[in-house]
């Protein structure tokens, strides 16, 4: 659901810039007050998570494919202000470092993707505080799924306000594709919290958690870079809302990007081989690993 440049009005683009800008500061001051120890290398290891499962779309039917937001998950396992940092630190490596979203829409993908995502994360979840853990999954299965349609209907107002497309063709064609995209975040959402439910139950629980451990450091990136190696097996149909600017013919709306670095997630000496999607992955992985982790330190050390 990155937007690209070309899709938005400069003033949408800039409006968006701005709400942005102003949840991270409020994420970045009320982070230094509640972030703990624990949540400095969680950052880490859900931004690297996050990253290497958003290189894996599933097929969906009509030809369509959806990845992983991560937003809920997120904002679970990390509080409302550690989870939208992270996703900052995600969505702005692959804007800027893969041309994946553009730079101008950029602050339209922060807000859709990791500030509203994790807000509705947050906020359905712990209608579940004291509740079984039963409830607890079934509410973050339901905030995932929601999170993608809530998205998929921010980026379509701002479709509508940029003059891009008639708010009432743009509506339906959006939610009713990434509603089946949300099963599927859905389904990932509560597998990734079962297993934390298993292995670090303080994680999800409101007392204070124990310290992370380095082999759950190290299992944690292991399993991204796993994730990774299943990149060249991700469905090559085209996302949600590309599929929706082809049928509804803005597709061509579309701005090249300034510069191409790692664009299409492969290295331009490899061209588009399994083996250059790879090691654009676990480049993707290291840069935001190391992005989320630096930030979440800055953050401890002003604290």
């Amino acid at each position: 659901m990155h937007i690209p440049d070309g899709f938005l009005s400069i003033h949408v683009a800039l409006l968006l810039w701005a709400v942005s800008a102003a949840f991270l500061a409020l994420a970045l001051r009320q982070s230094r007050k509640t972030l703990g120890e624990r949540q400095v290398p969680l950052m880490g290891i859900m931004a690297a998570f996050i990253f290497a499962a958003q290189m894996f779309n599933f097929p969906i039917p009509g030809g369509t494919s959806g990845h992983l937001l991560g937003g809920v998950l997120a904002a679970i396992l990390l509080g409302p202000w550690g989870g939208m940092l992270t996703m900052t630190a995600v969505i702005m490596v692959q804007g800027i470092l893969f041309q994946d979203g553009g730079l101008v829409s950029m602050g339209a993908n922060l807000f859709n993707m990791g500030i509203l995502t994790t807000l509705i994360g947050t906020a359905i979840y712990r209608l579940g505080a004291h509740r079984s853990q039963r409830v607890k999954m079934l509410l973050a299965g339901g905030a995932a799924w929601l999170s993608v349609v809530g998205a998929a209907l921010a980026a379509s107002l701002e479709l509508w306000l940029s003059g891009t497309v008639a708010l009432a063709v743009v509506v339906p064609a959006m939610v009713g594709v990434h509603a089946v995209i949300g099963i599927g975040e859905a389904i990932i959402t509560v597998a990734a919290l079962s297993f934390v439910q298993r292995t670090r139950p303080d994680l999800l629980e409101d007392t204070a958690p124990q310290p992370v451990a380095r082999g759950w450091i190290a299992a944690g990136l292991l399993l991204s870079l796993g994730v990774i190696l299943l990149a060249p097996l991700a469905s090559t149909n085209p996302d949600g809302l590309e599929r929706v600017a082809h049928n509804l013919g803005f597709l061509n709306r579309e701005a090249p990007p300034p510069v191409h670095l790692l664009s299409d997630y492969t290295l331009p000496w490899l061209s588009h081989t399994p083996w250059s999607t790879i090691l654009a992955g676990v480049i993707g992985v290291a840069v935001v690993t190391a992005l989320a982790f630096g930030i979440a330190k800055a953050l401890r050390r002003t604290a």
